[in-house]
Protein backbone atom coordinates (compact mmCIF):
# COMPACT_ATOMS: atom_id res chain seq x y z
CA UNK A 1 0.00 0.00 0.00
CA UNK A 2 2.24 2.19 0.94
CA UNK A 3 4.39 1.66 -2.63
CA UNK A 4 1.33 2.13 -4.26
CA UNK A 5 0.95 5.89 -2.48
CA UNK A 6 4.60 6.74 -3.72
CA UNK A 7 3.13 5.88 -7.24
CA UNK A 8 0.51 7.57 -6.97
CA UNK A 9 2.18 10.44 -6.41
CA UNK A 10 5.05 10.35 -8.71
CA UNK A 11 2.11 9.70 -11.10
CA UNK A 12 1.31 14.02 -10.32
CA UNK A 13 -1.78 12.66 -8.61
CA UNK A 14 -1.05 15.41 -5.78
CA UNK A 15 0.11 17.93 -8.54
CA UNK A 16 -3.77 17.66 -10.13
CA UNK A 17 -5.51 17.65 -6.89
CA UNK A 18 -3.54 21.24 -6.41
CA UNK A 19 -3.93 22.40 -10.12
CA UNK A 20 -7.69 21.46 -9.44
CA UNK A 21 -7.77 23.59 -6.50
CA UNK A 22 -6.04 26.39 -8.11
CA UNK A 23 -8.07 26.58 -10.69
CA UNK A 24 -11.43 26.33 -8.97
CA UNK A 25 -10.03 29.38 -6.72
CA UNK A 26 -9.31 31.27 -9.34
CA UNK A 27 -12.69 30.85 -10.36
CA UNK A 28 -13.51 32.29 -6.98
CA UNK A 29 -11.64 35.21 -6.94
CA UNK A 30 -12.87 36.22 -10.94
CA UNK A 31 -16.48 36.15 -9.69
CA UNK A 32 -15.46 38.18 -6.60
CA UNK A 33 -14.07 40.96 -8.50
CA UNK A 34 -17.25 40.82 -10.92
CA UNK A 35 -18.82 43.01 -7.72
CA UNK A 36 -16.66 45.44 -8.79
CA UNK A 37 -18.20 45.87 -12.77
CA UNK A 38 -21.55 44.55 -14.03
CA UNK A 39 -22.81 42.03 -11.15
CA UNK A 40 -23.32 44.43 -8.71
CA UNK A 41 -26.17 45.90 -9.86
CA UNK A 42 -27.78 42.41 -11.02
CA UNK A 43 -27.48 40.78 -7.84
CA UNK A 44 -28.94 43.73 -5.98
CA UNK A 45 -31.67 43.30 -7.90
CA UNK A 46 -31.90 39.52 -7.16
CA UNK A 47 -32.07 40.30 -3.60
CA UNK A 48 -35.20 42.94 -4.01
CA UNK A 49 -36.85 40.50 -6.37
CA UNK A 50 -36.56 37.51 -3.83
CA UNK A 51 -37.20 39.62 -0.84
CA UNK A 52 -40.21 41.09 -2.46
CA UNK A 53 -41.87 38.08 -3.12
CA UNK A 54 -45.12 36.45 -1.34
CA UNK A 55 -44.05 32.98 -2.11
CA UNK A 56 -41.03 31.12 -2.03
CA UNK A 57 -37.84 30.44 -4.18
CA UNK A 58 -38.11 27.69 -6.91
CA UNK A 59 -34.60 26.76 -7.80
CA UNK A 60 -34.22 24.41 -11.08
CA UNK A 61 -31.36 23.22 -13.11
CA UNK A 62 -30.73 20.50 -14.91
CA UNK A 63 -27.55 18.00 -14.96
CA UNK A 64 -24.31 19.21 -12.23
CA UNK A 65 -26.56 22.76 -12.42
CA UNK A 66 -29.37 20.64 -10.61
CA UNK A 67 -27.46 19.34 -8.27
CA UNK A 68 -25.88 22.59 -6.98
CA UNK A 69 -29.29 23.92 -7.33
CA UNK A 70 -30.72 21.34 -5.06
CA UNK A 71 -27.81 22.88 -2.09
CA UNK A 72 -28.76 26.27 -3.20
CA UNK A 73 -32.30 25.72 -2.28
CA UNK A 74 -31.52 24.18 1.15
CA UNK A 75 -29.11 26.47 2.34
CA UNK A 76 -32.28 29.16 0.94
CA UNK A 77 -34.73 27.41 3.07
CA UNK A 78 -32.38 26.93 6.07
CA UNK A 79 -31.96 30.47 6.52
CA UNK A 80 -34.92 32.13 6.46
CA UNK A 81 -35.67 32.25 2.40
CA UNK A 82 -38.80 29.44 2.04
CA UNK A 83 -37.22 27.50 -1.20
CA UNK A 84 -37.61 24.23 -2.63
CA UNK A 85 -36.01 22.59 -5.59
CA UNK A 86 -37.65 21.48 -9.17
CA UNK A 87 -35.76 19.48 -11.33
CA UNK A 88 -36.40 21.18 -14.98
CA UNK A 89 -37.31 17.78 -16.16
CA UNK A 90 -40.19 17.13 -13.62
CA UNK A 91 -41.15 20.06 -14.35
CA UNK A 92 -42.65 19.53 -17.90
CA UNK A 93 -44.75 16.11 -16.75
CA UNK A 94 -46.70 17.88 -13.78
CA UNK A 95 -44.41 19.81 -11.08
CA UNK A 96 -45.19 22.95 -12.82
CA UNK A 97 -48.06 22.91 -10.70
CA UNK A 98 -46.63 23.46 -7.77
CA UNK A 99 -44.74 27.07 -8.91
CA UNK A 100 -47.38 29.66 -7.98
CA UNK A 101 -47.87 33.31 -8.67
CA UNK A 102 -46.16 35.00 -5.52
CA UNK A 103 -42.92 32.85 -6.20
CA UNK A 104 -39.37 33.45 -8.22
CA UNK A 105 -37.85 31.21 -10.03
CA UNK A 106 -33.95 30.90 -10.13
CA UNK A 107 -32.77 28.66 -13.23
CA UNK A 108 -29.07 27.64 -12.91
CA UNK A 109 -27.80 27.23 -16.96
CA UNK A 110 -24.07 27.80 -17.65
CA UNK A 111 -25.54 27.91 -21.51
CA UNK A 112 -28.86 28.82 -20.82
CA UNK A 113 -29.81 26.44 -23.71
CA UNK A 114 -31.14 23.75 -21.68
CA UNK A 115 -33.82 21.88 -23.59
CA UNK A 116 -35.72 20.73 -20.17
CA UNK A 117 -36.00 24.91 -18.96
CA UNK A 118 -37.99 26.15 -22.04
CA UNK A 119 -41.14 24.76 -20.72
CA UNK A 120 -40.30 27.09 -17.45
CA UNK A 121 -39.05 29.86 -18.47
CA UNK A 122 -42.24 30.10 -20.83
CA UNK A 123 -44.28 29.35 -17.82
CA UNK A 124 -43.13 32.06 -15.69
CA UNK A 125 -43.51 34.58 -18.87
CA UNK A 126 -47.40 33.57 -19.38
CA UNK A 127 -47.91 34.29 -15.32
CA UNK A 128 -45.77 36.82 -15.13
CA UNK A 129 -43.73 34.86 -12.68
CA UNK A 130 -40.04 36.61 -11.60
CA UNK A 131 -37.26 35.11 -13.42
CA UNK A 132 -33.71 34.98 -12.17
CA UNK A 133 -30.67 33.13 -14.03
CA UNK A 134 -27.58 32.21 -13.38
CA UNK A 135 -26.03 31.87 -16.44
CA UNK A 136 -22.32 32.56 -18.23
CA UNK A 137 -24.92 33.55 -21.33
CA UNK A 138 -26.79 36.55 -21.50
CA UNK A 139 -27.67 36.16 -24.60
CA UNK A 140 -28.98 32.78 -24.63
CA UNK A 141 -32.65 31.69 -24.54
CA UNK A 142 -32.52 31.59 -20.43
CA UNK A 143 -30.65 34.85 -20.66
CA UNK A 144 -32.94 36.80 -22.80
CA UNK A 145 -36.15 36.04 -21.30
CA UNK A 146 -34.89 36.35 -17.79
CA UNK A 147 -35.83 39.85 -15.54
CA UNK A 148 -32.48 39.18 -13.54
CA UNK A 149 -29.54 37.87 -15.20
CA UNK A 150 -26.31 36.97 -12.50
CA UNK A 151 -23.48 37.37 -15.31
CA UNK A 152 -20.75 34.56 -14.28
CA UNK A 153 -17.79 34.94 -15.48
CA UNK A 154 -16.78 32.48 -18.23
CA UNK A 155 -13.82 30.69 -16.83
CA UNK A 156 -11.67 27.93 -17.27
CA UNK A 157 -12.87 24.62 -16.05
CA UNK A 158 -10.32 22.45 -13.19
CA UNK A 159 -11.37 19.89 -15.97
CA UNK A 160 -8.39 19.18 -18.38
CA UNK A 161 -10.77 18.54 -21.30
CA UNK A 162 -13.15 21.62 -20.69
CA UNK A 163 -16.06 19.12 -20.29
CA UNK A 164 -16.97 18.44 -16.93
CA UNK A 165 -18.39 21.28 -15.31
CA UNK A 166 -16.16 22.37 -12.01
CA UNK A 167 -15.16 26.18 -11.98
CA UNK A 168 -18.20 26.89 -13.15
CA UNK A 169 -20.05 24.82 -10.58
CA UNK A 170 -18.13 25.58 -7.99
CA UNK A 171 -19.04 29.49 -8.98
CA UNK A 172 -22.72 28.89 -8.75
CA UNK A 173 -22.33 27.19 -5.52
CA UNK A 174 -20.81 30.31 -4.13
CA UNK A 175 -22.79 32.55 -5.33
CA UNK A 176 -26.16 30.54 -4.02
CA UNK A 177 -24.41 30.79 -0.97
CA UNK A 178 -24.05 35.29 -1.48
CA UNK A 179 -27.31 34.94 -2.68
CA UNK A 180 -28.73 32.86 1.06
CA UNK A 181 -26.16 35.12 3.19
CA UNK A 182 -27.71 38.58 2.00
CA UNK A 183 -31.53 37.80 2.33
CA UNK A 184 -30.04 36.46 5.96
CA UNK A 185 -28.88 39.73 6.44
CA UNK A 186 -31.34 41.81 4.64
CA UNK A 187 -34.19 40.09 7.25
CA UNK A 188 -32.32 40.60 10.22
CA UNK A 189 -32.14 36.82 10.66
CA UNK A 190 -30.55 35.85 14.20
CA UNK A 191 -29.49 32.60 15.54
CA UNK A 192 -33.13 32.15 17.40
CA UNK A 193 -34.35 32.20 13.99
CA UNK A 194 -31.94 29.78 12.57
CA UNK A 195 -32.94 27.43 15.60
CA UNK A 196 -36.52 27.56 14.57
CA UNK A 197 -35.31 25.36 11.12
CA UNK A 198 -32.31 23.39 12.77
CA UNK A 199 -34.04 22.00 15.69
CA UNK A 200 -31.86 18.67 15.44
CA UNK A 201 -28.10 17.42 16.32
CA UNK A 202 -25.33 19.38 17.54
CA UNK A 203 -26.32 22.53 15.51
CA UNK A 204 -29.66 22.57 17.35
CA UNK A 205 -28.27 22.11 20.44
CA UNK A 206 -25.52 25.33 20.07
CA UNK A 207 -28.25 27.37 18.85
CA UNK A 208 -30.05 26.54 21.98
CA UNK A 209 -30.62 29.19 24.13
CA UNK A 210 -30.40 29.33 28.19
CA UNK A 211 -33.99 29.48 28.67
CA UNK A 212 -34.82 26.89 26.20
CA UNK A 213 -32.91 24.65 29.18
CA UNK A 214 -32.78 26.31 32.40
CA UNK A 215 -34.84 24.75 35.54
CA UNK A 216 -37.36 27.05 36.68
CA UNK A 217 -40.15 27.34 39.67
CA UNK A 218 -39.85 25.28 42.81
CA UNK A 219 -36.80 23.84 40.88
CA UNK A 220 -34.33 26.37 41.95
CA UNK A 221 -32.48 26.07 45.24
CA UNK A 222 -32.82 30.06 47.01
CA UNK A 223 -33.09 30.87 50.11
CA UNK A 224 -33.14 34.18 52.13
CA UNK A 225 -30.04 36.40 53.10
CA UNK A 226 -29.70 35.16 56.90
CA UNK A 227 -31.05 31.90 56.14
CA UNK A 228 -29.26 29.55 59.34
CA UNK A 229 -26.82 27.25 56.81
CA UNK A 230 -28.53 23.80 58.05
CA UNK A 231 -31.53 24.84 56.37
CA UNK A 232 -29.75 25.88 53.33
CA UNK A 233 -28.40 22.55 53.67
CA UNK A 234 -30.94 20.94 53.24
CA UNK A 235 -32.10 22.93 50.14
CA UNK A 236 -29.58 22.20 48.81
CA UNK A 237 -29.61 18.51 49.42
CA UNK A 238 -33.65 18.26 48.52
CA UNK A 239 -32.54 20.26 45.14
CA UNK A 240 -29.59 18.19 43.77
CA UNK A 241 -27.69 21.64 41.71
CA UNK A 242 -24.89 21.51 44.32
CA UNK A 243 -25.64 25.09 45.54
CA UNK A 244 -27.92 27.44 46.52
CA UNK A 245 -28.79 30.99 46.06
CA UNK A 246 -29.41 33.71 48.17
CA UNK A 247 -32.03 36.73 47.63
CA UNK A 248 -31.54 40.09 49.39
CA UNK A 249 -34.32 41.63 50.83
CA UNK A 250 -35.66 42.62 47.60
CA UNK A 251 -35.72 39.39 46.37
CA UNK A 252 -32.60 40.40 44.27
CA UNK A 253 -29.60 37.67 43.69
CA UNK A 254 -26.80 38.37 46.73
CA UNK A 255 -24.72 35.38 46.89
CA UNK A 256 -24.58 32.17 46.44
CA UNK A 257 -23.47 28.72 48.63
CA UNK A 258 -21.72 26.05 46.89
CA UNK A 259 -20.59 22.89 48.34
CA UNK A 260 -17.16 23.76 47.47
CA UNK A 261 -17.93 26.62 50.11
CA UNK A 262 -19.25 24.00 53.01
CA UNK A 263 -16.43 21.90 52.08
CA UNK A 264 -13.76 25.29 52.87
CA UNK A 265 -16.02 25.62 56.30
CA UNK A 266 -15.48 22.78 57.81
CA UNK A 267 -13.34 23.49 60.48
CA UNK A 268 -16.40 25.49 61.88
CA UNK A 269 -19.17 24.79 63.63
CA UNK A 270 -21.99 24.95 60.54
CA UNK A 271 -25.01 24.28 62.93
CA UNK A 272 -24.49 28.23 64.07
CA UNK A 273 -24.00 29.41 61.24
CA UNK A 274 -25.94 31.67 58.73
CA UNK A 275 -25.25 31.42 55.26
CA UNK A 276 -24.34 35.27 55.38
CA UNK A 277 -21.57 33.87 56.95
CA UNK A 278 -19.79 31.85 53.90
CA UNK A 279 -21.74 32.61 51.19
CA UNK A 280 -19.91 33.84 47.68
CA UNK A 281 -20.88 37.46 47.10
CA UNK A 282 -21.54 38.41 42.87
CA UNK A 283 -22.15 35.18 42.12
CA UNK A 284 -21.27 34.61 38.24
CA UNK A 285 -24.74 34.61 36.36
CA UNK A 286 -26.24 34.34 32.96
CA UNK A 287 -29.21 35.45 30.82
CA UNK A 288 -32.06 34.25 29.69
CA UNK A 289 -31.33 35.04 26.18
CA UNK A 290 -27.33 34.11 26.29
CA UNK A 291 -26.72 30.99 24.06
CA UNK A 292 -26.75 27.84 25.87
CA UNK A 293 -22.63 27.36 24.59
CA UNK A 294 -21.53 31.21 25.77
CA UNK A 295 -23.19 29.33 29.35
CA UNK A 296 -20.83 26.48 29.02
CA UNK A 297 -17.98 28.93 28.02
CA UNK A 298 -18.77 30.75 31.19
CA UNK A 299 -18.76 27.54 33.45
CA UNK A 300 -15.39 26.27 31.63
CA UNK A 301 -13.86 29.16 32.68
CA UNK A 302 -14.64 29.60 36.44
CA UNK A 303 -14.93 26.05 37.12
CA UNK A 304 -18.00 26.02 38.13
CA UNK A 305 -21.06 23.28 37.55
CA UNK A 306 -24.14 25.77 37.46
CA UNK A 307 -25.36 28.96 37.03
CA UNK A 308 -28.46 31.16 38.30
CA UNK A 309 -30.36 32.37 35.58
CA UNK A 310 -31.30 35.98 36.52
CA UNK A 311 -33.39 38.77 34.58
CA UNK A 312 -32.73 42.26 33.86
CA UNK A 313 -33.22 43.22 37.55
CA UNK A 314 -31.28 40.24 39.10
CA UNK A 315 -33.76 38.64 39.65
CA UNK A 316 -33.35 34.92 40.00
CA UNK A 317 -35.61 32.70 37.04
CA UNK A 318 -33.79 29.57 36.67
CA UNK A 319 -30.69 27.74 36.96
CA UNK A 320 -28.72 25.70 34.71
CA UNK A 321 -26.64 23.25 35.21
CA UNK A 322 -23.09 21.64 33.24
CA UNK A 323 -25.49 18.41 33.02
CA UNK A 324 -28.17 20.23 31.47
CA UNK A 325 -25.87 21.43 28.63
CA UNK A 326 -24.67 17.43 28.29
CA UNK A 327 -28.02 16.16 27.79
CA UNK A 328 -29.20 18.43 24.58
CA UNK A 329 -25.26 18.27 22.97
CA UNK A 330 -23.52 21.26 24.05
CA UNK A 331 -21.20 19.90 26.56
Amino acid sequence: MIKRAVNLIDNGVIDSARRTLGTERQALATLEQAFDGDLAAPFLQAVETIGAISGRVIVTGVGKSGHIGVKIAATLASTGTPAFFMHAAEANHGDLGMVGRGDAVLALSKGGESVELRNIIAYTRRFSIPLISMTCAPDSSLGKASDVVLLMPNVEEACPHGLAPTSSTMMQLAMGDALAIALLEARGFTARDFHVFHPGGKLGAALSHVADVMHTGERVPLVAKGTPLPEAISTLSRKHFGCVGILDEDGRLCGIVTEGDMARNLSRNLSELVVDDIMTRAPKTVKPNVLATAALALLNKHSIGALIVVDDDNRPVGLIHFHDLLRIGVA
